[in-house]
C-alpha cells in the first residue's frame, strides 16, 4: 500500500483522477443506447437489423474518432482536447430530454455519432494521465486510468430504472451531472506534460472532417446511398476508416503496411470488440432470446461489464508471466468454443448466462493480454499503435451488434451471428499459432530460448482502455 501511495505521489495524482473521470463518464455515455434499446424500440419502429445498427453507431464512431482525436492530442494541450470531448459527447443528453415528441431514427443515428465521442476519450485520457509520471510506474498509472471501462456498469444499473420511471428520453439527462463533474475536474486538475508535434490547426481540421464525415456517412448508409439492405451497413466501417486514414499524417499510415499490425488488430477486434459490442447488444439479446424483463437485463448487462472490466488488469499480469502470445492462444480458443456452443446449442437461460460470463471473462483477460504485446513489438510507437489497435477494437464492436441483428432478422435466430464470430476467433487463433515462434522472439526472448541468467524481467506498459 505504501509503494502504491508513493508511486501515485511521484506524479500529478489529481490529473490522473481527472483522466479517470473523463474516461469513466465517457464510457458511460458511449454505450448509453445499449441498456435503453428495449425502451427506444417501443417508441421508434425498428427492425432487428436497425436496432443492431442503432446501438452499433456509437461504437463505430468512437473507433474512427479515436484516431483523429489522438492525432489532435499529439499537437495541442490535452486538457483542452478533453474538455472539447466532454462538450461534444454531452449533446445527445441535452437534445433528447428537450425534444417534444418521439425523435426520428435518423436523428438517433446522428446523436449516436456524438455519443461515440465518449469512447474516443481513450486516445486522450490515457496518454495525458501518464504524461506526468516516470516510465517505471506507467503500467500502474495507465491501468488506473483505464479502470474507466467500469463506466459501462453504471449504464446497466442506472438508466433502465430511470427509463422505467421517467421515460427513456428524460433518463439520458442523468449523464449530465456526471459530465459536468468531469469537466470541472479536468479544468481544475488536468495537466498535460506530453511532447507536442505537428500543426494544431491541421489536426483540428482532420478531426472536424472526420466527425462531420461520419455523420454524413451514417445518414447516407441509412438512406441507401451505398446500397439497400445490409451492404451499406457492412461497408460503413471500411469507408469511415479510409476517411480517417486519408486525413492523417503519413507517420500513422506506415505501420499499416506491417503484417503483425493487422494480426494484432484482428485479435483486439475480437477481445475488446466482443466486450464493447456485446455490452451494447446484450440487453436486446436477453430480452428477445429469453424474454428477460428490461430492468433485469440491464442489471445483468452491468454485471457482465463489471466482470470484463475488472479482470482486464489480471490479463496483463498473467501475460507478463507467460507472454501475451501464450495467454491469447488459450483465450481465443475459449472465445471460439463459447461462440460455437451458443451457435450449435442455443442454450436455455441458465446455460446462456454461463456462456456469456465465460465470454466476458475471456474478453477482459484478452484485452489485457493483447496490450502486453504492443510495447514489445512496436517500441517507441506504443501511443500510435494504441490508437490504431483501439480503433480496430471499436470496429469489431460495431460489427457484433450489426451482425447479430442481421442474423436475427434473416433467420429468426442468433445462431448464425454466434457462428460468424466463432469463425473469426478460430481464424485469429490459427494465425497466432502460425506466428507463435516468431512472436515469442520479440514478446519474451528469455521464455522462447532461455537465458544464461535464467530469464530476464520484461517491463511492459499496459495501455488498457
Amino acid at each position: 500500500m505504501k509503494n502504491l501511495t508513493t508511486s501515485l505521489k511521484s506524479g500529478n495524482w489529481r490529473s490522473l483522477l481527472a483522466c479517470f473521470l473523463y474516461f469513466d463518464t465517457g464510457f458511460t455515455v458511449w454505450v448509453l443506447y445499449g441498456p435503453l434499446a428495449p425502451f427506444i424500440s417501443k417508441d421508434i419502429a425498428m427492425t432487428a437489423a436497425q436496432q443492431g445498427f442503432l446501438v452499433a453507431v456509437p461504437v463505430l464512431a468512437a473507433a474512427i474518432l479515436r484516431v483523429t482525436l489522438g492525432n489532435l492530442y499529439q499537437s495541442t494541450d490535452g486538457r483542452r482536447v478533453a474538455l472539447m470531448g466532454v462538450v461534444l459527447s454531452s449533446i445527445p443528453t441535452i437534445v433528447l430530454p428537450l425534444l417534444p415528441g418521439v425523435p426520428s431514427y435518423s436523428l438517433m443515428l446522428v446523436l449516436g455519432v456524438f455519443l461515440g465521442m465518449g469512447g474516443a476519450s481513450f486516445s486522450v485520457a490515457l496518454p495525458m494521465a501518464g504524461s506526468t509520471y516516470a516510465p517505471k510506474v506507467q503500467g500502474l498509472v495507465l491501468g488506473l486510468a483505464a479502470a474507466g471501462n467500469i463506466g459501462a456498469v453504471l449504464d446497466g444499473f442506472l438508466f433502465p430504472h430511470l427509463a422505467e420511471a421517467f421515460g427513456w428520453k428524460v433518463s439520458t439527462a442523468a449523464a449530465l451531472p456526471l459530465l459536468a463533474i468531469t469537466a470541472i475536474a479536468l479544468y481544475a486538475w488536468a495537466a498535460d506534460a506530453g511532447e507536442k508535434t505537428g500543426s494544431t490547426l491541421r489536426a483540428l481540421t482532420s478531426f472536424a472532417v472526420t466527425l462531420v464525415g461520419l455523420v454524413v456517412l451514417v445518414l447516407a448508409v441509412h438512406g441507401g446511398v451505398f446500397g439497400t439492405g445490409r451492404t451499406g451497413v457492412l461497408m460503413l466501417p471500411v469507408i469511415g476508416a479510409l476517411l480517417a486514414i486519408a486525413v492523417l499524417p503519413k507517420r500513422y499510415r506506415a505501420v499499416l503496411g506491417e503484417r503483425d499490425t493487422w494480426v494484432i488488430m484482428l485479435i483486439y477486434s475480437i477481445t475488446f470488440g466482443g466486450f464493447v459490442g456485446m455490452s451494447s447488444y446484450v440487453t436486446l439479446l436477453l430480452t428477445t432470446l429469453y424474454q428477460m424483463p428490461k430492468i433485469e437485463a440491464g442489471l445483468f448487462m452491468a454485471l457482465l461489464a463489471f466482470l470484463g472490466a475488472i479482470v482486464r488488469p489480471f490479463g496483463g499480469y498473467v501475460a507478463d508471466r507467460v507472454t501475451g502470445v501464450r495467454a491469447l492462444l488459450v483465450l481465443l480458443a475459449v472465445i471460439a468454443a463459447a461462440d460455437f456452443t451458443f451457435a450449435i446449442w442455443m442454450p436455455p437461460v441458465a446455460g446462456g448466462i454461463v456462456l456469456l460470463i465465460c465470454l466476458y471473462i475471456a474478453f477482459g483477460l484478452g484485452n489485457g493480454s493483447t496490450f502486453q504485446l504492443v510495447p514489445q513489438r512496436w517500441k517507441g510507437k506504443t501511443g500510435l499503435l494504441s490508437g490504431i489497435v483501439g480503433a480496430a477494437g471499436g470496429i469489431g464492436g460495431f460489427y457484433l451488434p450489426v451482425i447479430m441483428g442481421i442474423a436475427k432478422e434473416s433467420t429468426g435466430s442468433y445462431q448464425m451471428g454466434f457462428a460468424t464470430f466463432g469463425v473469426l476467433a478460430t481464424c485469429a487463433f490459427g494465425l497466432l499459432v502460425a506466428l507463435r515462434s516468431q512472436w515469442l522472439r520479440w514478446a519474451a526472448p528469455a521464455m522462447a530460448f532461455g537465458s544464461a541468467q535464467g530469464g530476464v524481467a520484461i517491463s511492459t506498459v499496459h495501455a488498457t482502455e
